[in-house]
């Protein structure tokens, strides 16, 4: 089974404090690597949990937060100067590309790669990027400025081959790729057997979601509904939850709350305040609401397990 996999390389809010570096993540799906948001120190931190810059193909930056893009143009500096060849995407709110532009010419920058930015509009959600076996989607959070999660979805487009069926009509061997693809069988006397009766639908894929910064809102509810992971922010502990409502955040026993009502599998809270130095209390108060919580901790990885089906 391919490996799909989330890696915390940042998990503090607006500044380091405590040890604990602004919001970073990376996604694996089998040897593609994905950056989700690069605070200050991503580089960093890269290197210390040994993850390969040279495998980011894709970079997402969830809102225009310094805690959540400051790391981005050293890191596209540090490609170039590391000989990258290979294009490199970056998808962010539409304000970021011009920014970005004017890092580079002011330091007569001559990037060794292509730089393709795709921007994220407050008024679009939806498909974002398709490698085949994997898609990214994007969606509109609830803050302060306009604000975005990504829903990475796995993609299993090949029916799966029913022994029992396949030996009954004595299909031969060379046609069972044709039956994974969807395609019905024809006998030699010319009788057509659907693919219904042949294959079973494909396994369900896996998926993560990646709620940033955001107010409690249930209208995430269908965008992450039934996922295996999901990340959610949990600035505050649950006695700020004027505070956290104040400056668009949320708090454990939100983050909890939302994760019951979308049905998900696993929560991983996260973006906590620099105000707390200790982290045990925010799973400690997640679990009484839902159980299966965990803290995200830099330099951990994740894994997201295969479904279990028959």
């Amino acid at each position: 089974m391919t490996v799909f996999a989330l890696t915390i390389l940042g998990n503090n809010s607006a500044l380091p404090a405590h040890g604990r570096a602004p919001t970073a993540q990376v996604v694996t799906y089998h040897n593609r690597r994905y950056l989700v948001d690069c605070g200050e120190g991503t580089q960093m931190q890269m290197s210390r949990y040994k993850i390969r810059r040279s495998k980011i193909g894709h970079i997402f930056i969830s809102h225009l937060h310094g805690d959540h893009y400051y790391g981005l143009p050293g890191l596209i500096n540090s490609l170039s100067l590391t000989g990258r060849k290979a294009p490199l995407h970056v998808y962010a709110p539409p304000e970021l590309e011009p920014i970005l532009q004017l890092q580079l010419q002011c330091a007569d920058t001559q990037l060794g790669y292509e730089l393709l930015f795709t921007p994220l509009t407050a008024e679009g959600t939806g498909l974002l990027l398709d490698e085949g076996d994997l898609q990214v989607h994007y969606f509109s959070t609830q803050h302060r400025i306009p604000c975005f999660g990504f829903l990475f979805r796995e993609i299993h487009r090949k029916r799966k081959i029913d022994p029992e069926r396949i030996l009954r009509y004595a299909i031969p061997v060379e046609y069972y790729k044709r039956l994974q693809q969807g395609e019905d069988y024809t006998a030699p006397d010319g009788t057509v057997i659907p693919n219904e009766q042949l294959t079973l639908p494909p396994p369900p894929g896996r998926s993560y979601a990646y709620c940033a910064d955001t107010r409690y809102t249930e209208s995430l509810i269908p965008q992450v509904s039934g996922c295996d992971l999901l990340y959610h922010e949990t600035t505050y502990l649950e006695h700020e939850a004027e505070k956290a409502f104040r400056r668009y955040h949320s708090t454990t026993v939100q983050a909890a709350t939302l994760a019951v009502r979308a049905g998900v599998k696993k929560l991983l809270v996260g973006h906590f305040s620099s105000q707390y130095e200790s982290l045990d209390p925010f799973a400690e108060e997640c679990r009484p609401v839902f159980p299966r919580t965990e803290t995200a901790l830099e330099g951990v990885s994740y894994i997201i397990p295969p479904p279990s089906y028959s």
